[in-house]
């Protein structure tokens, strides 16, 4: 394999710039060419790639974002869009490709893959850490430490007034972050969409802290949870506690995307970038790079798009436990 592209697509995760920075570098360094592809899948598209060197990617694995910029496309999603991001590829002599992002975008590999035999190999960036194959994805030791900070700083504030908090974090379809930061910010609840958590429950965990003298709670709300959203689960509960309650809801949303990675997460890309790369050169495809008990594995796309990744249920018993 002389010649290479990657680019990034979906939501955008803190660590994407350490794993292109990894597949750029690792490129060089195994004499391959590579070209960035601008805005994920319509850079494809619309031919908007440029050839990269070690030199393009100094000075980014502290950013977050991503530099390729990231977008979703409808377009790729026809026959017509993916013959034209094809015929962009061959002009270049692009012969494999690295995708970094989360389900949508190894959906949209693993199909391009099949019609045209071009191999291509995932790197996970995905704050919600809600694919299977791996342990972490990238950017969700950062955004659960982003979420955690504004939960320590409403913690001081819930105190200081005996307030009720109710803070939604990200995950539509994954509690990961919601668990986490609640059992690293000592919340009293946490409520995920993996686990239904009726607005009964809710209650009777309110009256057991008031019963105990307790004067300010915080409830950690999934934005998938089935309950609804934080806004709405709060307005449920006033109509069930007394009047007197000082009920407030705080809504972290893209917050927790931004800002640079954590030690963790710019470790964690750089490794999978480069696992990615080298998967590529070793005849991998429409395979996903992952980190399993500390080991490179490779999951094909197939699974980690459709086999579920079911939060540690002591994960779930812990916060019941720590919060009495």
């Amino acid at each position: 394999m002389k010649r290479i592209g990657v680019f990034t697509s979906g939501g955008d995760a803190p660590g994407m710039n350490a794993c292109i920075r990894a597949v750029v570098r690792g490129a060089v360094y195994h004499g391959i060419e590579v070209y960035g592809i601008r805005r994920g899948y319509n850079g494809m598209i619309n031919g908007e790639m440029s050839k990269m060197d070690s030199h393009s990617v100094s000075n980014i694995v502290q950013r977050g974002g991503t530099i390729l910029k990231s977008a979703r496309s409808k377009e790729f999603m026809t026959p017509e869009g993916r013959k034209k991001a094809y015929a962009n590829l061959m002009d270049l002599g692009i012969e494999g490709l690295v995708a970094i992002g989360g389900n949508g975008t190894f959906t949209g590999a693993m199909i391009f893959g099949n019609e045209y035999g071009i191999p291509t190999v995932g790197a996970p960036g995905t704050i919600d850490n809600d694919l299977y194959g791996t342990d972490y994805t990238i950017g969700f030791d950062t955004a659960v430490n982003t979420a955690l900070d504004a939960i320590d700083r409403i913690r001081d504030t819930a105190s200081s007034h005996d307030r009720i908090f109710f803070i939604e974090v990200m995950g539509r379809d994954s509690g990961y972050i919601a668990v986490q930061s609640g059992i690293a910010g000592g919340a009293e609840l946490v409520m995920v969409p993996e686990v239904l958590t009726p607005i009964s429950e809710v209650v009777e965990t309110l009256k057991q802290g008031w019963s105990r003298s307790k004067s300010s709670s915080i409830i950690i709300v999934a934005e998938g949870d089935e309950e609804g959203s934080a806004q709405e689960v709060a307005d449920k509960i006033k109509r069930q506690v007394s009047e007197d309650a000082d009920i407030r809801v705080t809504t972290l949303g893209h917050t927790q995307r931004g800002g640079p990675p954590s030690a963790y997460d710019r470790i964690l890309a750089s490794r999978l970038g480069l696992g990615a790369l080298e998967g590529l050169m070793a005849g991998q495809k429409n395979v996903m790079a992952g980190i399993i008990n500390n080991d490179l594995v490779y999951t094909p796309f197939e699974d980690t798009i459709r086999l579920p990744k079911p939060i540690n249920e002591d994960l779930l018993r812990m916060v019941k436990i720590l919060s009495v």
